[in-house]
């Protein structure tokens, strides 16, 4: 089959480990940019991407690209496009815009001018126009634009990927289930140990969990992709893929999910039974606090509350639980935890092994993981089982909101006035001795504060005092105040003898 150009989408922070699945997958000259991941595959490999990959939220075929400096150029181009290759008149479609350039000011204004440019197509052809459909559209259009380089493209996946299908409820403050598998794949947990989620909540990384140890696809209970409304859609390639489960793999250990409220206990059961992982994952009711020693290696990544969305009334002193259970009840294991606020990580008391920056929403967090061990840490450094730093993610050298807040910082200072030149413009603040005069004389000899005339040097040229205005009032005074220093109409100071 012939190779096209494709783009995965995802989440800031992502983007390695999206690459990597799609080279697993069998993409072709993968590169990584910003929440995205462009790549080269068949048809075959367009539908294994929405069906397999873990971290992808989103994947696109680009089709046509172009350069505007105008929403009207846009429209221009568009309208020469045949649109018959990718719909029909009975199609109903929608159009979104990702908009990065000072040309075109109002994304939303650029896709009107898409959706008018397929509309005046078909008008111009059949007299009539496909249906514009924003909540359930057979096809999704996205139009791009960088400064003045744009691109169209198809939606291939319709619904967000992260959509798996198996969530019947949710608590309060869900994590999102392409966020969890990243987690989950970011700590390089294979199935090959046990595996804990002591503050589950739905349950979502403790079913992540078992899709990634028994290899299922996520895409196993979607209802639908908007692939299979394509004019060129192959079924039976797509239900080869989909019935085959030649991968899927048998898992030998323990996925164990706590909490402490019973409603997410039964919620998160809900949605194991929806996934058929009831039986893989076992679901407790219990706090933290009450956490048990393990006996063997187990992995813990977990997502406690942050104080945004859920509010916990000892949110340091919950933190502070969690570094105190660990230390003392997950000897030889590792645990990995996201969090938003630095403040609730010192708490934890312990020295994290890899910082590894992400966004939970709009939230920018970390992902840190810490390994427990008994005993002194440069005994365990040295010992069979220190750390492996290739292993890790690679770490970046500053946090996302270290930079935001260098950024802001920066953005603060471009209106201020430096106090002295840089390094490579200033002088030297004094001249050397031997060129050097007294800072308070001319050079005539004369005291610095009179002018070339021999007057005072704070006068004006009619010889009225320099610190009164206009109007005759002292310049230096405010309304119904005295002076600050009274100059009884003598000048401030006077070295004459």
């Amino acid at each position: 089959m012939t190779e096209f150009e494709m783009i995965a989408k995802t989440f800031q922070g992502l983007e390695e480990i999206l690459a990597k699945e799609l080279i697993d997958l069998g993409a072709n000259g993968v590169a990584i940019g910003n929440r995205m991941v462009s790549f080269k595959g068949d048809k075959a490999l367009m539908y294994k991407a929405n069906f397999h990959l873990r971290t992808a939220i989103r994947i696109l075929k680009p089709f046509l690209h172009f350069k505007a400096d105008s929403a009207d150029e846009v429209y221009d181009i568009c309208r020469k496009v045949d649109w018959e290759k990718y719909m029909s008149l009975s199609d109903s479609f929608a159009v979104d815009s990702v908009v990065y350039s000072e040309d075109f000011r109002h994304s939303k204004f650029v896709a009107y001018r898409v959706k008018d440019a397929i509309a005046d197509y078909f008008r111009d052809k059949y007299g009539k126009r496909p249906n514009v459909s924003v909540s359930n559209p057979d096809l999704t259009f996205h139009i791009h634009i960088s400064h003045d380089d744009c691109s169209l493209s198809l939606d291939s996946s319709g619904e967000s990927l992260h959509k798996r299908g198996y969530r019947q409820e949710a608590m309060e403050a869900p994590l999102n289930e392409v966020l969890a598998a990243g987690m989950i794949l970011m700590s390089g947990w294979d199935g090959k140990s046990d595996f804990v989620d002591p503050m589950c909540g739905s349950g979502t990384i403790p079913i992540e969990a078992a899709l990634i140890a028994k290899n299922m696809a996520p895409g196993l209970f979607r209802s639908h992709f908007a692939f299979e409304k394509w004019k060129d859609f192959d079924r039976d390639l797509f239900e080869e893929i989909y019935n085959d489960d030649s991968q899927e793999r048998e898992f030998e250990f323990t996925i164990k999910g706590y909490d402490k409220d019973p409603k997410a206990i039964l919620t998160a059961k809900r949605n194991a039974k929806a996934a058929g992982l009831l039986d893989t994952i076992q679901f407790e009711q219990r706090d933290f606090k009450d956490f048990e020693p393990v006996k063997e290696r187990t992995v813990i990544i977990t997502n406690p509350p942050y104080g945004e969305r859920l509010v916990e009334e000892n949110l340091l002193g919950l933190y502070e639980m969690i570094g105190e259970r660990l230390k003392h009840a997950l000897i030889g294991g590792e645990a990995w935890i996201i969090s938003y606020h630095y403040e609730c990580f010192d708490k934890i008391g312990l020295k994290p092994s890899a910082k590894i920056p992400l966004f939970n929403g709009a939230l920018p967090c970390e992902l840190r993981k810490y390994e427990i061990f008994d005993g002194r840490y440069n005994d365990f450094r040295g010992g069979d089982r220190s750390l492996k730093k290739d292993d890790l993610p690679t770490r970046r050298s500053s946090t996302l909101r270290h930079k935001a807040r260098l950024a802001e910082k920066q953005e603060a200072r471009k209106d201020e006035k430096p106090f002295r030149k840089s390094s490579e413009e200033r002088k030297p603040f004094h001249k050397s001795s031997e060129e050097r005069k007294p800072f308070h004389k001319s050079e005539a000899g004369k005291p610095f504060r009179k002018s070339e005339g021999g007057k005072p040097f704070h006068k004006s040229e009619g010889g009225k005092p320099f610190h009164k205005s206009e109007a005759g009032k002292p310049f230096h005074k405010s309304e119904g105040k005295k002076p600050f220093r009274k100059t009884e109409n003598k000048p401030f100071r006077n070295n004459k003898k």
